[in-house]
């Protein structure tokens, strides 16, 4: 059972990993090892998420084991004293502890997690950092990459290094310290735990209030199609400057290019950078080029090769940004044509969802039979909002309960975690499936608040997670490396609340097998005893600023421009992108206009062209008869004569070629499609 249960975890968490950097990631272009490294960051993390109520599940039946036995041993030395056993009352007698679904045995948790964990933490702490560097450097070969990644993560970890070195000549000058290997390990773990609770209490407390306000203000199309509007300016103005700058960036390639001729020794360079390039600026930079020509550095001097790997750094960055630039607007205008769908059919009488473009129109079989225009009205119309409505009410009080658990999870006497209380409750029962449901819905749901901030998080250009395959090699590594140094503090934080950590709750039971990895946090009791107890409460104040958009305000005052509703600022661009919406369905209308009628002239010919040919085929036919007959009264009349037209015969219509009588049809059809051609073109220029 536990290798069934442990590879269906696991095989479940790959999954979701690959669809996740399905969605993000660009599979086909970008590089192998950069996709391994992050789905292997991601899929770690989800591991220890969907495990950790397997183990609190199996800690539990473990505790009841232990109970019982120390009952059993209790009452047999109790009554190997009094030799007599009648005296206890029936309270005492073990219960039955049943196994739970999923129970997995002694020994083999604790394997897995050192696997799982430390491996993360390779990955986050010393793989993923330098392949950032790696993905992100200029260099034309692998050693220049692997220089460029040394030396970038040398700067960045002698700070660490210098500063673990400080602390380390302090202990053992100290004497009243004294450290074991197994206590610096655990100062290792409490410190990389320290850092990722730091940033856990910034976007849980941001992710508690912006989920369930977003899923209420979802349901409120006006707000949505004023946001998309909003969002639509934004990206305009995002899309002309990364025109702009590739444009830039092309021109000094082009100069380059023209510069280094092809017998230079830096040409293999310069072919890598045009590579890079987009196809249509290939093509005009190959036309400039004068193979021909030889070079002459003292007439022409070049730049070096320090120049072009900031230059092939540039490229990358810019072609990155304008493709995806370019896929993000495509995908905007579709949205916001919906919505305005959406908003022109809600006072539709007949319920009959009609959709401004053929070719937005959904397809195929379920369209069909299930999500029919009626469906589809009542759905967009209707049923949408009120089931996000319902959604954010719910996610409303899980954050709700979180904060209130996150504030008061240290008091075990009285408890007044509600998690901690579930979990107790469904204990006293040994009810393990409510158990495990209960700590699955709960970390999830926590997992969902800080991933999806991580998700939302944008910083510049520099950080970003763009869905439809535009992110690039940095973000997914970025993100994999924020993942892994989360996902350890969050299932800390999350065994806390519930009361399933021993230094958190000081309570003298059975420890899960994830907090024995850890070791004993009381190396460093004020961090134990006081950051992770009271850090956590912080989370109120982060949930009050951002219920009142402080952060959203700041970056307005700031120069960056955020949707604030009704304000001045956010209605200028909100009408800036109504009209750009406005001009964009207009020549997606001309558009759709010239297709329908390129459409019609091509049915209309085709039909023209069969009703041409079956005429031509029956006047072909009638000559036969009309022949035949003509000829058999001839043959009659005259008997030698006869002979001859029968020599004469295979001339007829009736033994013509079948591929000539279909040219002589084309023949006839050409006409039309010419004349169709001419009238496509003057409708389309209209």
């Amino acid at each position: 059972m536990s290798a069934w249960v442990l590879g269906l975890d696991v095989c479940g968490c790959a999954l979701l990993a690959f669809l996740l950097l399905r969605r993000y990631g660009d599979l086909a272009k970008q590089h192998r090892m950069v996709l391994l490294a992050t789905l292997l960051a991601w899929c770690l993390c989800f591991i220890i998420v969907f495990t950790i109520p397997l183990d609190v599940s199996t800690t539990i039946y473990n505790q009841c084991v232990i109970d019982n036995h120390h009952v059993v041993s209790t009452t047999a030395s109790r009554s190997n004293q009094t030799d007599n056993s009648s005296v206890f009352p029936t309270e005492s007698a073990p219960k039955v502890c049943d196994k739970p679904w999923g129970y997995i045995p002694n020994g083999i948790l604790p394997v897995f997690w050192r696997v799982v964990y430390w491996t993360s933490q390779f990955l986050t702490w010393l793989l993923i950092p330098f392949m950032q560097s790696y993905a992100r450097s200029g260099a034309f070969s692998i050693s220049g990459k692997i220089k460029t990644a040394l030396i970038e993560n040398a700067i960045y970890y002698g700070t660490y290094l210098f500063i673990f070195c400080s602390l380390l000549i302090y202990v053992a000058v100290s004497p009243q310290w004294q450290l074991s290997w197994y206590d610096l390990r655990t100062i290792g773990i409490t410190a990389a735990n320290t850092w990722g609770l730091f940033l856990l209490v910034l976007l849980l407390g941001y992710g508690l209030v912006e989920i369930p306000r977003s899923c209420w203000l979802v349901s409120c199309h006006g707000h949505l199609l004023a946001k998309t509007y909003f969002k639509v300016a934004k990206l305009m103005t995002e899309k002309a400057d990364a025109e702009e700058n590739l444009e830039d960036v092309m021109e000094d390639v082009r100069g380059v290019n023209e510069t280094i001729k092809y017998n230079h020794p830096l040409r293999k360079c310069i072919d890598t950078i045009l590579k890079k390039c987009p196809v249509e600026y290939q093509e005009k930079l190959g036309r400039n080029m004068d193979d021909y020509e030889d070079f002459d550095d003292k007439r022409n001097p070049c730049p070096n090769k320090k120049s072009l790997v900031k230059l092939h750094k540039q490229v990358i960055y810019a072609v990155q940004r304008h493709n995806r630039t370019q896929v993000q607007w495509q995908i905007l205008l579709d949205e916001a044509f919906h919505l305005e769908d959406v908003a022109k059919n809600e006072t539709s009488s007949a319920h009959q969802f009609i959709h401004s473009f053929p070719s937005s129109q959904p397809s195929g079989w379920f369209s069909k039979y299930i999500y029919t225009p009626t469906a589809e009205w009542y759905w967009e119309c209707v049923l949408r909002r009120w089931c996000y409505r319902v959604l954010a009410v719910g996610l409303s009080l899980m954050s709700v309960a979180v904060v209130w658990s996150e504030c008061t999870f240290f008091s075990t006497q009285p408890v007044l975690s509600l998690f901690a209380i579930f979990i107790q409750l469904a204990e006293r029962q040994y009810n393990y499936l409510y158990i495990q449901v209960a700590c699955f819905i709960t970390i999830i749901f926590l997992c969902y608040c800080v991933y999806s901030t991580v998700f939302r998080i944008r910083v510049f250009n520099y950080y970003y997670l763009a869905p439809h395959h535009q992110t690039d090699a940095y973000s997914l590594q970025f993100s994999g490396m924020l993942f892994c140094r989360l996902t350890p503090p969050l299932c800390l934080n999350f065994l806390g609340v519930i009361h399933m950590d021993s230094i958190i709750s000081h309570q003298q039971r059975q420890q899960t097998s994830y907090t024995s990895i850890m070791g004993s946090m009381r190396v460093l009791s004020f961090i134990a005893n006081g950051f992770y107890i009271y850090y956590p409460m912080l989370i109120v104040l982060l949930c009050i600023a951002t219920y009142f958009s402080l952060g959203t305000r700041c970056l307005n005052l700031l120069g960056f421009q955020q949707f604030m509703g009704e304000s001045d600022l956010t209605s200028d661009l909100v009408d800036e992108g109504k009209e750009l919406i406005r001009r964009e369905r207009r020549k997606r209308q001309r558009s759709e206009d010239g297709e329908n009628r390129r459409r019609e002239w091509r049915e209309k010919y085709e039909t023209r062209s069969r009703n041409s040919y079956s005429e031509l085929r029956e006047n072909n036919t009638s000559n036969d008869h009309r022949r035949g007959h003509s000829l058999g009264q001839s043959r009659r009349e005259q008997g030698d004569q006869s002979e001859l037209l029968q020599d004469v015969e295979p001339l007829d219509f009736n033994g013509d070629d079948p591929q000539e009588v279909e040219d002589r049809s084309r023949y006839v059809g050409g006409r039309y499609l010419s004349t169709s051609g001419s009238r496509t073109r003057i409708f389309d220029d209209v």
